[in-house]
């Protein structure tokens, strides 16, 4: 496997050649509009994780929104992403004419100027390397956190992806996607989206339930997890009257002790319907549990987007 190279900043002058994923407030600019607005969020996002003093591994940082925050936050931020030299995991149809690759590669390479933007405007000191998620170089490091923010729908082999991650991580992983509508967060479930007859969606594989990632952790050695659910502003071109609440879910694993066996599975603990919890204990357990607190229909609806 390759050398780590950190990338080197970009000198990007114009706003023009930006493109901005996330909402931001950008000192001595102002607000630059993306398609999703997590502003005041970040901590819910981040499954409430404290990444004060601690090294942070942040898998697709886009434009950086999450990254600047969490060196607000006190955290030493790495970022790793793709550039326009590498290939997005798009789904390969068959007999489809590909003509958008070139426009992927701009899109991604105006991504990487937003980075760099926002990176001088904030007076970052984070560092970017760029490559494919399932080629991470080994000498990369190691870190105490690693986030995935909305990157394991889009990728072909998410569990491969994520066991090149936690490879780098000593102490806890952060997985935030989209709740999927209509699974039962409970169950290991992984749905695959491609559909041959339309030939879309492009560059989204999966609906993952948030019990299966948690398994995911669990297999690759974070047997204490976590399923928080909340919603998130999306304001892209798609967003019904310009905006919309989306569900989503944050998985936070943590790393076994020395000589710990691994974990259980998970309950579904009441609360605040837009924070349940999935915490580790038997699974066994689950049906008992949502019957005597009369909350068997909640899953279902949680995972609705408004």
């Amino acid at each position: 496997m390759s050398s780590v190279v950190w990338a080197k900043p970009r000198d990007v002058a114009r706003i023009e050649d930006c493109y901005f994923y996330h909402t931001m407030d950008i000192p001595n600019h102002g607000t630059v509009h993306g398609d999703w607005d997590l502003r005041g969020r970040e901590t819910t996002y981040l499954g409430n994780v404290d990444v004060r003093g601690k090294r942070v591994l942040e898998i697709g940082t886009a434009s950086g929104h999450l990254c600047f925050s969490m060196e607000r936050m006190g955290a030493e931020v790495a970022a790793y992403d793709l550039s326009g030299d590498e290939e997005w995991d798009l789904v390969p149809y068959a007999g489809r004419v590909e003509g958008g690759r070139s426009n992927r590669k701009e899109e991604i390479r105006r991504l990487n100027n937003a980075y760099w933007f926002a990176h001088r405007a904030f007076a970052s000191r984070a560092r970017v390397a760029y490559g494919s998620v399932y080629e991470i170089p080994d000498d990369i490091g190691q870190f105490d956190i690693c986030t995935l923010g909305a990157i394991l729908l889009h990728l072909r082999d998410p569990f491969l992806a994520l066991q090149r991650v936690t490879a780098h991580v000593r102490e806890t992983a952060i997985v935030t996607d989209v709740a999927p509508s209509g699974l039962d967060p409970a169950s290991r479930v992984a749905v695959f989206r491609p559909d041959a007859a339309t030939r879309l969606p492009v560059d989204t594989w999966w609906d993952l339930s948030p019990a299966l990632v948690s398994e995911f952790l669990r297999v690759l050695g974070f047997p204490d997890t976590e399923i928080h659910f909340h919603k998130e502003l999306y304001v892209g071109s798609e967003a019904p009257g310009g905006r919309v609440e989306i569900q989503l879910y944050t998985v936070v694993g943590r790393r076994a002790p020395r000589g710990h066996n691994g974990g259980a599975g998970s309950v579904l603990i009441g609360g605040n319907p837009e924070e349940m919890v999935l915490r580790t204990i038997g699974f066994s357990r689950i049906a008992r549990h949502l019957v005597r607190r009369g909350i068997r229909a909640i899953p279902r609806r949680l995972l609705r987007t408004s």
